[in-house]
């Protein structure tokens, strides 16, 4: 049988299954994608509403992850930088913080800061340089402790974990109090530092569309429900039936396929509200920290500080809210109005769109960086793709994408494939 008459369906449009795609048509196959939404992106998209922007969720690409340089076209993309540092707001007062290695203009204002102490700034010079030199694979390799646990060991104080580690980390992690692996932190920590944050121009959502465009020999079809995974054939939820040489799932598994043993994959939530603002009380491209105990709101980020493909009329303002809560989508609006002008001094002209997003980041135990392409093997036709298998990252779904394609790849190139199929399927 030749590759391009195998037939291999990609459950998921995400980033995952669209670089096992890509994966497979370098290779010489024709995958076909079932993507249940009516466009590309799984967990990274963009919404265009009045004229904004609208990320599903405040995301970013860092440009240092491994697989998003080999995958992504960052020229194409257009990456909009945001300067090494954040703001951190604290009883009504701002300071501005960063890396003056990196730039310079940052430099006073981080010197004269006082969050944290001068032996915290040089504890976080020195934890910056050791990470630098310690690789991606030791550092999965590193005795996992929680992230709190992990600073207090490495000395930092009570005053700078408060008012930069967990603010910043908590909008990175989804979780308050930094229970997150610190393998996870050393990973990202790393990536922060060995690069910078950037948004594409057009939004996070040019990722995926970036990565579909590439794609010349694959099908996909939107709005399509897949009900059930069999070893030799896909159902739909309309109750048809397509045979299947082989599928990648590039979702989570559990709903499915039957009898699967494995746990369901748990995930972390977060809201993420935008509001549109007369002016811009942060200038420049970095990250609001909100550092008070009190405050619901986690982060926030105005758009139009680096350069957008669609620009409102006035200034859009992002806002993360991490900590739970029992709120109805009027009281978090209300809430989210207050903690701006008591934290922040911001004024919000009009709210412009909520997002609860259920499914943000998965819940995982366990983390890895790397998977050998037969442990993503689930069944002998099956295959098995998604950060949920690694860490929470671009960079894993990236790389779990992959790996899935080279294994199912592999499994034909060994003969591991049943040829005839039954006819009784469309």
């Amino acid at each position: 049988m030749e590759r391009e008459e195998y037939i291999i369906y990609i459950i998921g449009a995400g980033v995952s299954g669209l670089i096992a795609a890509k994966t497979l048509e370098d290779n010489g196959y024709r995958p076909i994608i079932l993507e249940s939404t009516n466009e590309v992106g799984g967990r990274v998209k963009t919404d265009i509403v009045e004229g904004y922007q609208l990320d599903h969720g405040f995301q970013v690409l860092l440009e240092a992850y491994p697989k998003a340089q080999e995958f992504l076209n960052y020229s194409d993309l257009k990456l909009q930088s945001f300067l090494p540092g954040a703001i951190i707001y604290n009883n009504g007062k701002s300071q501005t913080i960063g890396d003056p290695l990196r730039n310079g203009s940052l430099f006073w204002s981080t010197v004269m800061a006082n969050v944290g102490s001068l032996s915290d700034k040089l504890k976080i010079f020195k934890l910056n340089n050791r990470l630098k030199k310690k690789s991606i694979n030791k550092i999965f390799k590193s005795k996992a402790v929680t992230t709190i646990e992990y600073l207090k060991a490495q000395g930092f104080s009570n005053n700078v974990i408060d008012q930069f580690f967990k603010p910043f980390f908590s909008g990175i992690f989804l979780e308050s109090e930094l229970q997150t692996s610190s393998v996870m932190f050393e990973f990202v920590y790393k990536m922060f530092g060995e690069g910078l944050a950037t948004l594409p121009k057009g939004g996070i959502g040019e990722i995926p569309k970036q990565l579909a465009s590439s794609l010349k020999h694959t099908e996909i079809n939107f709005n399509t429900k897949v009900k059930a995974v069999n070893d030799d054939h896909i159902l739909l939820e309309t109750g048809e039936k397509f045979k299947a040489h082989f599928t990648v799932i590039a979702t989570a598994p559990s709903p499915l396929v039957a009898n699967l043993k494995n746990q369901p994959v748990q995930w972390k939530s977060c809201y993420n509200l935008y509001f549109e603002t007369e002016s811009r009380d942060i200038a420049k491209p970095l990250i609001g920290l909100i550092s008070d105990k009190e405050a619901l709101i986690n982060n926030i980020f105005y758009h139009n500080s680096v350069q957008t493909q669609q620009k409102g009329d006035n200034e859009l303002l992002s806002v993360t809210v991490v900590k739970s809560h029992e709120l109805s989508e009027e009281e978090l609006i209300k809430r989210v109005e207050t903690d701006l002008k008591t934290y922040c001094g911001i004024d919000t002209k009009r709210h412009l769109k909520t997002y609860h997003i259920r499914k943000a980041l998965p819940d995982l135990e366990h983390l890895q960086y790397e998977i050998s392409p037969t442990e993503t093997q689930l069944k002998t036709n099956i295959y098995l793709a998604g950060d949920h298998l690694l860490n929470g990252s671009l960079n894993a779904a990236m790389l779990s994408g992959e790996r899935a394609a080279q294994g199912l790849i592999m499994s034909i190139e060994d003969g591991l494939v049943i040829e005839n199929l039954s006819t009784e399927y469309i």
